[in-house]
């Protein structure tokens, strides 16, 4: 073989993708997949429509939403926060890097009219639809909320099937632990993990700001990342690490965004396999 030719074939080697996504590989993706220097990235959202998704919404199901709850307008996700539910993807992922561009709106509802403004990302998704207070899956969650945007929740049965392990500092916040990356190991199959700079003040109040947050103001726009690699879950906000966990049950499942009492939008929802 010609030296050149033997270059260009392990050239040609080097740069075909490990791993392709999603785990069904016969469901068709949310969006064409684009490739630059042999990173593969998928739009988990097309800024057209919620092709890759379907919706559901407490006491209402699947597919049923009267009240337009989920649209897409200007290339942007409106989440309204009307009703209890979420979109979920059709699909399911594992060891991935998962890009969110979100800001908060101005509308909240009841419940939480005066509360602070709630939503979240709920990984690793799995089992019957509303299985969870009859609205999601059993899951683990990237919470989105003012003050505590970044805190892991366990969305589970309260079994060792769901559970996270984290280091956390010495102290609580309340009965929540708080991620510390030098802490002591703690494993939780129910409740939280608050993000390392919480503040120890916060209260459900709409708008609240804590004096070390990282998440900007309403209306501005945040970067959300979740890097989930194996059996750890990074995640990072506006380019800043936040929280950590270990040891993930489950390690794979769908993604699910939440309507939860306040407006929200969102223009990015990307998946890098890793």
């Amino acid at each position: 073989m010609k030296k050149q030719n033997l270059i260009t074939l392990i050239l040609a080697v080097l740069i075909i993708p490990v791993n392709t996504y999603p785990l069904n590989k016969n469901s068709a993706l949310p969006e064409i997949r684009e490739e630059k220097s042999a990173v593969i990235r998928i739009k988990l959202f097309n800024g057209r429509n919620l092709d890759g998704w379907y919706t559901y919404i407490k006491e209402r199901g699947k597919n049923t939403d009267p009240l337009n709850v989920f649209t897409v307008k200007n290339g942007m996700i409106r989440i309204s926060g009307e009703e209890y539910g979420c979109i979920t993807t059709n699909n399911e992922f594992e060891n991935y890097k998962l890009t969110v561009k979100f800001r908060w709106g101005e509308q909240t509802f009841p419940p939480r009219t005066d509360k602070a403004r709630d939503s979240g990302i709920l990984l690793h998704s799995v089992g019957e639809d509303g299985a969870s207070s009859g609205t999601w899956m059993y899951s683990i969650e990237c919470q989105i909320i003012e003050g505590g945007s970044g805190d892991f929740i366990v969305v589970g049965d309260g079994s060792t099937n769901f559970s996270i392990t984290c280091p956390v500092a010495e102290k609580k916040q309340g009965n929540s632990f708080v991620f510390n990356p030098s802490g002591k190991m703690v494993t939780i199959n129910s409740g939280r993990i608050n993000w390392f700079a919480r503040d120890p003040g916060w209260k459900d109040v709409r708008d609240f700001r804590g004096i070390n947050d990282i998440e900007k103001p309403v209306g501005k726009w945040n970067l959300i990342e979740c890097i989930v690699n194996g059996n750890e879950i990074d995640i990072y906000l506006n380019g800043v690490l936040v929280n950590q966990a270990f040891n993930l049950k489950p390690q794979k499942g769908k993604i699910q965004i939440q309507s939860e009492g306040a407006e929200i939008f969102f223009k990015k929802i990307i998946i890098t396999p890793l």
